[in-house]
């Protein structure tokens, strides 16, 4: 099993769900580059100016540790990077567990994203201007769960430790992409993860890519949140395991 962090995240937010997994799998764990501990030597904004060079990323890692039959775990947009590394070798993934995707962040005519462009416009000014604040300030909101405000608390933290270049430029991609045709090519089975609220990728994300992706089975679990693998650990890992479970 290979878990792959969202944006301005790292590894260690999977420390909650990968273990339940280690009896049955190898798993691992990585940090996209600017990301975490890794290195900027290997940045180049061309490979990374679009979703598929993270996707290569993906691959690259697989080739490198001849991974073979990959269940890939991803948690936002590493949802879509994944389905993109499995659109490409297809022969290399046996499963696909999306948490918390979205292959469009903007809302457009028959499709609810969340956002309207005046407000990926503003989020992203806002970010450039002031990227800790923003990361501070939004992480909570993102995290919901207010009762518990580490958690929140954390993730304006893992903000704030990634490579500021990276971050801008990942945002950009993230926000104005657009992966909607991409979905019906991935034959790979997935699972898709949505909480019953999420500001950044409501139910309607989870309904639609349910309904345009070949293979998939949507599972809306009893949380809130964005990063339900931090705050509803438990419920994550049921469903995941339930999944695998159907397909055996």
């Amino acid at each position: 099993m290979l878990f792959a962090h969202g944006f301005g995240c790292d590894q260690s937010m999977w420390r909650f769900v990968a273990p339940a997994f280690e009896a049955s799998y190898q798993v691992i764990c990585f940090d996209y580059i600017g990301h975490g501990r890794t290195s900027m030597d290997a940045y180049n904004r061309e490979r990374y100016a679009s979703l598929h060079g993270y996707a290569q990323d993906v691959l690259d890692i697989c080739h490198a540790l001849d991974l073979h039959d990959v269940i890939l775990v991803g948690h936002s947009v590493s949802g879509m990077i994944g389905a993109l590394a499995a659109i490409n070798e297809p022969d290399r993934f046996s499963r696909l567990v999306m948490v918390s995707p979205s292959p469009r962040y903007m809302n457009d005519e028959g499709y609810h994203g969340g956002f309207e462009r005046e407000d990926i416009e503003e989020l992203l000014d806002t970010m450039d201007g002031n990227f800790f604040g923003w990361a501070t300030s939004t992480a909570p909101a993102i995290m919901a769960n207010s009762e518990r405000p580490e958690l929140g608390n954390e993730l304006g933290l893992t903000f704030c430790h990634t490579d500021l270049e990276v971050a801008l430029q990942f945002a950009k991609v993230v926000f104005y992409g657009d992966n909607r045709k991409d979905l019906p090519k991935l034959q790979t089975p997935s699972l898709i993860i949505q909480t019953l609220e999420d500001i950044i990728a409501p139910v309607e994300v989870g309904d639609y890519m349910a309904n345009h992706t070949p293979n998939s089975t949507l599972h809306v679990i009893d949380a809130t949140g964005h990063c339900p693998h931090m705050s509803a650990p438990n419920e994550t890992i049921q469903s995941i395991e339930q999944y695998l479970r159907q397909l055996n």
